[in-house]
């Protein structure tokens, strides 16, 4: 009876002497098969336990940068901390890096000081530029597994990526706003924080292909580079209303939703379709007020818990498991808002 447990282990496991174990493990007789099968079950519990025993004492430092509006890294953070206990009997413990926008040379720096100074795993979500993905290389030459979380650098050293299929969401966006909009005329307003992310283009390139395939006869009018900041967004989405007077729509990729409304609201102009992404503070509460009509969701606090998991068994603390699946897509309404929801 093959097995890798010390023989007061499995004996304490069964709740028999180390001399009944013995008498079982080596085939001696004198025991009764039920007391050979309790020995065989407490190996089997002991096998399915070792993943927790491993675990036990273990502390895993991890560093989560990401470059995001603050409502996202807020989003992140909550459920990083919520998911903290599942991870238990081990501990994990962050160092957040969090910033809204700056030169690509500033997320550099910080991915390069975490690379000196040592890490058990980074979580990233970072702009897919060359300096970053060559700073990717060098955590991973220095034995640190890099995850993407929400949006890829698939040219990099990174293990793996944790979000959704985006090129899917943007497609499902389409056909959202094509049923929605129906037979009633007008451009549709695209809206990305940035060309450097690779979720943003994803999606976009999904909602392109879609609507291109479905409604030909819409035209798209894109904007870009307001980081999903209010403050940029406003005047981006404001300047693109007043070369248009036929957006009546919008697909929000990179957020700003606050204003991207505000600036339809000052026009005194309507916006019949609104689809956005993420179930952050902002866009909860644009939602339960009927201002958005629908936002693409995925469970954040799910695709932290991959992510940390990956970190782990990227230090052999966990089974190995298969390829990464993308995360559910979640179209939600105003009558159907997760109970988190609804209680922000």
């Amino acid at each position: 009876m093959g097995h890798p447990f010390p023989i007061r282990e499995i004996a304490r496991q069964a709740g028999l002497s180390e001399a009944t174990v013995d008498r079982v493990l080596n085939g001696r007789g004198g025991v009764r098969e039920s007391t050979a099968r309790e020995v065989r079950r407490a190996i089997a519990d002991l096998h399915r336990q070792r993943t927790q025993v491993r675990l036990v004492g273990r502390t895993f430092m991890v560093d989560i940068v990401m470059q995001a509006p603050e409502r996202f890294t807020t989003a992140i953070r909550a459920a990083l901390e919520a998911e903290l206990p599942s991870l238990h009997p081990a501990v994990l413990r962050s160092r957040f890096h969090f910033r809204e926008t700056g030169p690509v040379g500033e997320l550099v720096r910080t991915l390069d000081r975490i690379a000196r100074r040592g890490s058990q795993g980074v979580i990233l979500k970072a702009p897919d530029v060359p300096e970053v993905t060559a700073a990717v290389g060098r955590l991973e030459a220095a034995g640190i597994p890099v995850v993407t979380l929400v949006t890829d650098l698939p040219a990099s050293a990174r293990l793996a990526y944790v979000g959704i299929d985006d090129r899917a969401a943007g497609a499902t966006a389409a056909y959202l706003m094509g049923q929605w909009l129906g037979d009633r005329p007008g451009n549709i307003l695209t809206s990305l924080s940035s060309g450097f992310f690779r979720n943003e283009e994803e999606r976009e390139m999904g909602f392109r292909g879609g609507m291109r395939a479905r409604h030909p006869e819409r035209t798209l009018v894109e904007i870009a580079e307001g980081q999903g900041l209010d403050a940029t967004q406003y005047d981006l989405v404001r300047a693109a209303l007043e070369r248009d007077p036929d957006i009546r729509a919008v697909y929000s990729i990179g957020g700003g939703n606050i204003a991207t409304l505000r600036a339809f609201e000052d026009l005194g102009r309507e916006c019949a379709v609104f689809i956005a992404h993420d179930l952050d503070h902002d866009n909860t509460r644009l939602l339960r007020e009927h201002r958005l009509s629908a936002v693409l969701h995925h469970d954040l606090r799910q695709d932290v818990r991959e992510a940390c998991h990956t970190v782990m068994r990227a230090h052999d603390a966990l089974p190995p498991a298969g390829p990464t699946l993308p995360s559910a897509i979640q179209v939600v309404t105003p009558y159907n808002m997760p109970p988190q929801a609804t209680a922000v």
